[in-house]
């Protein structure tokens, strides 16, 4: 963090020491200043300060080029929102932030192999690529996202399924999670978010939306658990009242 630079006002860095402080060069700083995606700084002694909020808007500017936006659509949507940088940034990390628990690894098709046969078909490797379960990264080897599914599958495995009705299962529970996941970002965006446009980004909402967005992820989740609970008990009991039946009956 640069010092202090002697006079008025709580600007107090240079384009230098701005340009450090923001990982920016020099000159993307001034390109943004033309763009008008940069507040002017201020000036003293026909020297131009800038501090905390152009340090932040720089950021930002930085992390929405990392998401894809174009300068003219981060120019547009700091104009549209208002409100000081950080606000936006809060929001962007809200969005882009994961729920994600676990630490990917890294199996060698022979590892995978080891725990569920020698014998794995081509077509069930690739089928567990599409659904994204793993995750080839060359020479044979494959990232898995999520190793508690692999430890699930060998474990069901074990007890005498086979491995293509878990895949072809998996792919079923994806497909209704991302049904699911759209409801519930409807959810949000219908009664959350359009209101919030709609009344021209009050500031005083702005830590209530990023928290509600925060919470949306896990809030999801736990609904998604109780609801599935609820249901998987009934089909249990559903399911093997009926196997229990025929039994009675000395039905196969």
């Amino acid at each position: 963090m640069a010092t202090a630079t002697s006079g008025a006002g709580t600007n107090h860095l240079t384009i230098e020491e701005l340009a450090a402080e923001s990982g920016m060069t020099v000159r993307t700083i001034r390109e943004h200043r033309a763009r008008g995606l940069l507040p002017p700084p201020e000036v003293r002694d026909r020297v131009g300060y800038y501090g905390r909020a152009h340090v932040d808007r720089l950021r930002v500017i930085r992390e929405l080029q990392l998401d894809g936006f174009n300068l003219r659509g981060i120019k547009r949507l700091l104009e549209e929102t208002k409100g000081p940088p950080e606000q936006l940034l809060g929001l962007r990390r809200a969005v882009t932030a994961s729920l994600e628990t676990e630490e990917p690894q890294v199996f060698t098709l022979d590892e995978l192999r080891q725990r569920f046969g020698p014998d794995v078909p081509v077509e069930i490797v690739a089928k567990a690529e599409k659904i994204g379960a793993i995750i080839p990264v060359g020479g044979e080897r494959y990232e898995v996202p999520a190793p508690s599914l692999i430890d699930l599958a060998e474990d069901v495995v074990r007890r005498g399924v086979p491995l293509h009705h878990i895949i072809a299962v998996v792919e079923k529970v994806q497909d209704k999670c991302e049904s699911v996941s759209q409801a519930f970002v409807r959810l949000f965006v219908d009664d959350v978010w359009k209101p919030f446009v709609d009344e021209g980004y009050p500031e005083e909402r702005w830590a209530d939306v990023v928290d509600t967005i925060e919470r949306l992820r896990p809030m999801a989740s736990q609904a998604l658990l109780a609801v599935f609970q609820l249901t998987m008990s009934r089909e249990v009991e559903t399911a093997f009242g009926r196997e229990l039946d025929k039994l009675s009956r000395g039905k196969r």
